[in-house]
């Protein structure tokens, strides 16, 4: 992943690329919003948060990038109890 620093704003860039196993994975977008997820409740700093599909690794990776970085959908996504009940599965901590 990438960060970069903006001034005077102290706003952090951070870029994350991610690959998924088969370039037709149906769980692409799901990994994305978990990412976003995981990430924008961590990271208590300000941030732009941008998550894109590594560039020729999947076959609808422009329209899954549109829906990870669109904060209108991804609120919507986690609005379904179904999707927001997978999502915390997703990013759930080990107690291990």
């Amino acid at each position: 992943f990438q960060i970069e620093h903006f001034q005077p704003a102290d706003v952090s860039l951070v870029r994350i690329e991610f690959n998924p196993t088969v370039p037709h994975c149906s769980l692409a977008t799901l990994i994305g919003l978990c990412i976003r997820v995981k990430l924008q409740r961590n990271l208590t700093e300000k941030i732009k948060l941008s998550i894109f599909i590594k560039k020729g690794a999947h076959d609808t990776e422009a329209e899954i990038n549109k829906q990870i970085n669109d904060k209108e959908r991804v609120a919507a996504a986690m609005e379904v109890p179904s999707l927001s009940q997978l999502v915390e599965q997703c990013i759930q901590e080990d107690d291990n």
